[in-house]
């Protein structure tokens, strides 16, 4: 079919090829190229050889592809002979009809990133922006052998109801030169390996990583824009669903040692005993609006397949998602490059688990109506490769989708429980009336989760997630403080539900700072109480402060990054509680059962419910097994609270382990303190926990 030549290098053969699998992949006479385009009317495959010190445009060598025998249905293919196994970068320049009134958005000025790219070649470096701007390419490498998993790994393959859930940003992890990492380390996949440890001393067992499929983290700098000061260091609007993030490989080692990186961070993660959940954004991607659009791929690809649009408004994008353009994700063609997607990461890098942000796009149809059974939450489901997956809904949108307890699951999806978070956040905090919606929570949402054969598990429960106010900040401010992001504090979360304990933000008060400091374990006790999935903040272990910014995904610097030193300076107080609390959850199968309470699991010492201004509740957990009970009580008011405590099992006696009100290390004593009475003082804003023991 012809020839190309580029210098003195061997010319290249190029044949029709075939229509799949989609990207690149090896055949016989050389690689096979396939994208998908429906209504693409020309389509050229862009080569580059930055082996031979070329990376410019002007030594492309480009092959426009034939109706009639490079194309099979809606795919585009070629085969080429004679290229390198890895090395080489490539792209397409694909044009089509020009009304943007149909939806169309073709440009053949612009080398499109092929959907289906296992690695994304771009700038090397994390923020640096003298490498900007980049041209991306796709990537390939079939040269390396395949990455050694080791003769004993195994996958952790750990029961739902015993997760404890990390969320935690690759980068901002170990960024900080408090880390002590050398410098080339700091910030990458491997990185997280020297500090798994801490992660072992912590009690935690699943990761739940934000965005680590490839990003452009300068976007924002795009253009002049309120916002250009800032890196999105978060993630959250990715380029393309295969290929992993390639500066966070260490030394600016790019895609190939980024992807052979993460998988030494997954082994190293697994060898552990720890799982590793992506967080991973499918509702939009980074290509914006059509305002400021950023063509890389999909927009110039088929922007009418791969988006939803508004056909009675001049085929506008539509929105769901806040960042200008919505995915299409139950058209056929993209709900089976996001399948596709979910069983790469699976089978090539062993994850665990998947976080899908903002999971109600998910739930759309093409034109952003909701379903009720949308095919690709359903096939999710049913999917084999991912049946041994985690699989996680964040059950809203930015379109009012609001779903949580009535997300699609097919009795496997779980869901961010923000019902939890909010409900247990104003009980704490001693809001008025939360009494009983308090209790719901903590034992398991059976109002939202008790349907057809779905567990206590499927609620995620959280206080604190990378969204919204860290922990120390929900009990040190009472209002966000964005003012840093550029958009004047408009942006971020305004129904935060926290209280500053009397002063707003930083103070010396020692008053202030030690009730901040019982409030704080108040919230890590509820969550490690609860029946479900509990799931908490990098940073909240030592109290990170962000100093009030609730929405801080543009600051690479401290406000994100993990302060080790502070985490050495708080390692025998608030680090050993929260540490000692996360063991008790795993010592006590009672907190974390695989069904749902009921009368004789747990006896609530209230009879007044309907009380509005009660902010008092205890309980008793029941332990069948060993009577082992556990007794709780939380006191929200702003006084002392003399409890009864109810006589302990036969031939038991109660042990104290738990109050919040006294100084570390009595706040905590994990084989706990024998009490012997039948009242206990329960001081303003404080918990308290008791164990049966004989």
């Amino acid at each position: 079919m012809g020839h190309t030549s580029s210098g003195n290098e061997v010319p290249l053969k190029y044949s029709s090829g075939k229509a799949f699998p989609l990207g690149v992949s090896q055949v016989d006479d050389g690689l096979n190229f396939a994208i998908f385009s429906q209504h693409a009317s020309s389509v050229t495959l862009c080569l580059n050889f930055p082996e031979r010190g070329n990376q410019d445009d002007v030594d492309i060598v480009e092959f426009a592809l034939d109706r009639q025998r490079n194309k099979t249905g809606d795919i585009w293919h070629v085969s080429v002979e004679g290229l390198p196994a890895s090395g080489v970068l490539y792209g397409y320049r694909i044009n089509g009809p020009q009304g943007w009134q149909q939806g169309h958005r073709f440009d053949d000025s612009v080398i499109l990133l092929d959907p289906y790219a296992k690695l994304v070649y771009g700038r090397k470096h994390f923020a640096v922006e003298k490498e900007k701007p980049s041209q991306l390419f796709g990537t390939y490498d079939f040269d390396s052998s395949p990455f050694d998993w080791g003769d004993n790994y195994k996958l952790p393959n750990l029961p739902e109801t015993d997760l404890v859930i990390y969320e935690m940003n690759v980068r901002a992890f170990t960024a900080d030169e408090s880390s002590r990492l050398a410098p080339a380390i700091r910030g990458s996949y491997l990185g997280v390996i020297d500090k798994i440890p801490h992660l072992l001393e912590l009690g935690v067992n699943a990761v739940e990583l934000l965005p680590v499929f490839e990003f452009d983290e300068l976007e924002l700098k795009r253009f002049p824009n309120p916002r250009d000061h800032m890196v999105n260091t978060w993630g959250y609007s990715t380029i393309n669903f295969f290929a992993p993030m390639s500066r966070y490989a260490s030394a600016g080692g790019g895609p190939v040692a980024a992807s052979k990186e993460l998988k030494q961070m997954v082994k190293a993660f697994h060898n552990s005993g720890i799982e590793v959940i992506l967080d991973v954004v499918y509702n939009h991607t980074n290509e914006a609006d059509d305002v400021n659009p950023y063509m890389t791929s999909f927009r110039g690809i088929d922007n009418k397949v791969y988006y939803m649009l508004d056909l009675n408004n001049s085929a506008q994008l539509l929105n769901f998602s806040g960042c200008g353009n919505t995915l299409n994700c139950n058209h056929p063609v993209v709900k089976e490059l996001v399948l596709d997607s979910l069983r790469h990461w699976v089978k090539e890098y062993h994850i665990d688990g998947f976080r899908f942000d903002l999971a109600s796009v998910l739930c759309r149809g093409p034109d952003g109506s909701p379903l009720d059974a949308p095919p690709l939450i359903k096939e999710i489901a049913k999917d084999s490769v991912l049946s041994r997956c985690k699989i996680i809904a964040e059950p809203w949108d930015c379109g009012g989708l609001y779903l949580v307890g009535r997300f699609p699951n097919w009795d496997r999806w779980a869901e961010w429980n923000g019902k939890y978070r909010d409900d247990i956040r104003r009980f704490i905090k001693g809001d008025p009336g939360m009494k009983g919606v308090f209790a719901t929570r903590v034992s398991g949402s059976a109002d939202l989760y008790q349907v057809n054969n779905r567990k206590p598990y499927h609620s995620v429960n959280f206080v604190i997630a990378h969204d919204g106010f860290t922990l120390c900040d929900l009990v040190s401010y009472n209002s966000k403080h964005n003012d840093a992001n550029g958009e004047g504090g408009r942006d971020g979360c305004n129904d935060n539900y926290s209280w500053n304990c009397g002063i707003e933000g930083e103070t010396n008060d020692l008053n202030v700072l030690s009730l901040r400091s019982r409030q704080m374990k108040n919230f890590h006790v509820a969550l490690m109480i609860s029946q479900g999935t509990p799931m908490m903040l990098m940073g909240d272990e030592y109290g990170h402060t962000r100093y009030g910014n609730n929405n801080s995904y543009g600051h690479d610097t401290h406000i994100n990054n993990f302060q080790w030193g502070q985490l050495e300076e708080r390692k025998d107080g608030h680090f050993r509680f929260f540490s000692e609390m996360i063991k008790f959850r795993h010592n006590h199968p009672i907190l974390r059962r695989d069904r749902f309470l009921n009368k004789n699991d747990v006896t609530w010492h209230e009879n007044r419910w309907e009380n509005q201004d009660s902010k008092f509740l205890a309980f008793t957990i029941h332990d069948h097994s060993s009577g082992g009970d556990i007794y709780l009580a939380f006191n929200a008011h702003e006084y002392f609270v003399d409890a009864v405590i109810p006589p302990p099992p036969h031939h038991k006696s109660w042990s104290r382990v738990v109050d919040t009100n006294l100084e570390s290390p009595k706040d905590i004593v994990p084989e706990g303190v024998p009490f012997t009475g039948s009242g206990y003082r329960i001081a303003p804003y404080s918990s308290i926990l008791l164990k049966a023991k004989p």
